[in-house]
């Protein structure tokens, strides 16, 4: 019974070795290469080199994740228009009124972030 379980295993017992060994090659070739200088700058509290000027518990702006929000939704609506740009001939007006009422719904969407004055940065 064990000889033919390790009969199973053994492909995969080769696959994480070989994958082991990659990364082991990977990591060692990495530090091999790379240069090795830390300086003050790299070893300070950022790594942009700046040293921290208030309280890192501070509140964060959520326009930041309200400006990424809003560029994740427009993204996706131009991710949608090349396909249905590419079969526009095969669907149709049925898919044609589908996209118009698609665009339509993110055009009322972003007259109404612009004037509540979700785009404006002060």
């Amino acid at each position: 019974m064990t000889q033919q379980m390790l009969a199973e295993y053994f492909p995969i017992l080769v696959f994480l070795g070989i994958a082991a060994a990659i990364a082991s090659a990977m990591v060692g070739g990495a530090m091999l290469v790379a240069r090795q200088k830390p300086n003050p700058e790299k070893l300070s509290a950022y790594e942009c080199g700046f040293e921290p000027f208030d309280d890192t518990r501070r509140r964060f702006d959520v326009r930041f994740y309200l400006v990424a929000i809003l560029f994740i939704i427009f993204d996706l609506e131009v991710a949608f228009l090349f396909p249905w740009a590419v079969a526009l001939g095969e669907i149709g007006w049925f898919g044609f009124l589908s996209m118009m009422g698609f665009l339509g719904v993110l055009t009322v969407g972003f007259v109404y972030e612009w004037r509540k004055g979700a785009l404006d940065w002060e």
